[in-house]
């Protein structure tokens, strides 16, 4: 079994799937990134979610995925901005949401998700 790391954004307020969120994953190496050994963060890539909040292929996969710590930064702002019906809501004091997790076994699959709403985010491990 091949591992993968995927991920999908759905709206809470409007309780449908985000569409067109910039998303962005990072390798933060080995080790949590602690200012007095910190390390550059490597990009891996830039995603945009489809129609369904989700990316139409894994951000990651198969043999490019290694143990270690990641980020996901999700784009939150652009889609509060963007959004008529939240922007009258409330404004959000959120602009980019990063979600940092451990790979420990790269044959497992890792979903991250991100539910999002302009006063606050949730994620978990889904599968």
């Amino acid at each position: 079994m091949s591992g993968k790391v995927t991920t999908h954004v759905l709206d809470l307020a409007a309780g449908k799937p985000v569409v067109g969120i910039s998303i962005e994953l990072w390798y933060l190496g080995e080790e949590c990134v602690r200012a007095e050994a910190a390390h550059e963060p490597r990009f891996i890539g830039a995603y945009r979610t489809n129609e369904d909040g989700r990316v139409d292929e894994p951000l990651l996969e198969g043999e490019n995925i290694q143990s270690g710590i990641y980020e996901i930064i999700f784009a939150a702002g652009e889609f509060f901005r963007r959004t008529a019906y939240l922007s009258a809501i409330s404004e959000s004091i959120f602009d980019k949401i990063p979600i940092r997790f451990r790979i420990h076994d790269k044959s497992s699959h890792y979903h991250v998700p991100l539910l999002v709403a302009p006063g606050g985010y949730s994620t978990y491990r889904g599968s």
